[in-house]
């Protein structure tokens, strides 16, 4: 083999891996994108899910008071109530 082929096939050989070691690190970057972005979801749907067991209990708790102030005469409205 002349010198020329031998520069020409490391260059190719080069290459070669370089693609290789890219098309790697895409498919990590891939991955870590794909695990930020379930622990991203899941984090969202924990929030989600605190903020409506919360609203509940706050519907609960006005609820409560509504029934427990309601004098039967009027609508059992928040601001409806008799002030004595």
């Amino acid at each position: 083999m002349t010198w020329r082929r031998v520069l020409l096939l490391s260059c190719l050989l080069a290459t070669v891996l370089l693609a290789a070691e890219n098309r790697q690190k895409l498919r990590a970057d891939e991955l870590r994108r794909e695990h930020f972005e379930e622990q991203r979801n899941e984090s969202e749907n924990f929030v989600e899910e605190q903020n409506d067991e919360q609203d509940e209990r706050s519907r609960e708790a006005v609820e409560q008071w509504r029934q427990w102030h309601y004098d039967g005469l009027h609508p059992p409205y928040l601001y409806n109530r008799h002030h004595v």
